[in-house]
């Protein structure tokens, strides 16, 4: 994960993003809470198809092994080979008023974001880019650990690109993740916490991978289960 981040300007969200229920592929802009019975409902039936297993060791993880951060080369994932990498796609994606580089229509120097990590608006400029950085929902770490070392490059550059698996979250927030699953980590923001869940499982389910029964308890128990 990256560094620390510094201060930001910031005031209450006012909840904007997409469900992460309307958004199976991650090509829609943030995380919204999952509010309505309905919705929890249907978060759950979710959650419990994502399988278990322990936590394997970390041995040989590097962030390399996912390819170098942030290709735009990583086949099998939307927003690939668009001439534009990956970080710049999520700010694109999920910020508000954008600013460009002076001469490209890629590069985003400014923007508003809410993030959905803290529930606060954030006045980004670039001149302090590590107050955002995109989170990986499922770490790749932990996605090592959990089975992700026996995959091939390919595979891994996808897990490490995949706008499901991307959001742009306060950099605080983010560096007090680290690595953790949901059973030690879960956003700030109590309203978006069952979201979070169903995306932490939407990634699972697409890449097959499991999560430890501590975390996938924790996740329902975000949904009401």
């Amino acid at each position: 994960m990256p560094g620390a981040a510094e201060p930001t300007n910031a005031t209450a969200a006012t909840g904007a993003g997409t469900s992460p229920l309307a958004n199976p592929d991650g090509t829609r802009p943030g995380l919204a809470p999952l509010t309505s019975e309905q919705d929890r409902t249907a978060a759950r039936a979710l959650i419990g198809k994502v399988t278990t297993k322990g936590r394997g060791p970390k041995t040989g993880y590097a962030r390399d092994r996912f390819g170098h951060a942030w290709m735009d080369t990583a086949d099998g994932v939307p927003l690939a080979r668009n001439g534009c990498d990956t970080r710049n796609d999520l700010l694109a994606r999920d910020g508000k008023d954008l600013r460009y580089r002076s001469g490209s229509d890629c590069v985003v120097v400014a923007m508003t974001l809410d993030d959905p990590y803290t529930g606060t608006v954030i006045d980004w400029r670039k001149q302090k880019a590590a107050a955002v950085q995109i989170d990986h929902v499922i770490p790749l770490s932990y996605g090592w650990q959990m089975g992700a070392a026996r995959w091939d490059r390919s595979k891994r550059q996808q897990l490490a690109n995949d706008p499901l698996n991307l959001l742009p979250v306060e950099g605080r927030a983010n560096s007090s993740k680290s690595d953790s699953g949901p059973a030690s980590w879960l956003p700030p923001n109590k309203r978006i916490r069952c979201a979070y869940a169903v995306r932490v499982a939407q990634v699972a389910i697409k890449y097959e991978l499991p999560v430890t029964a501590a975390d996938k308890t924790v996740m329902l128990a975000q949904c009401g289960g």
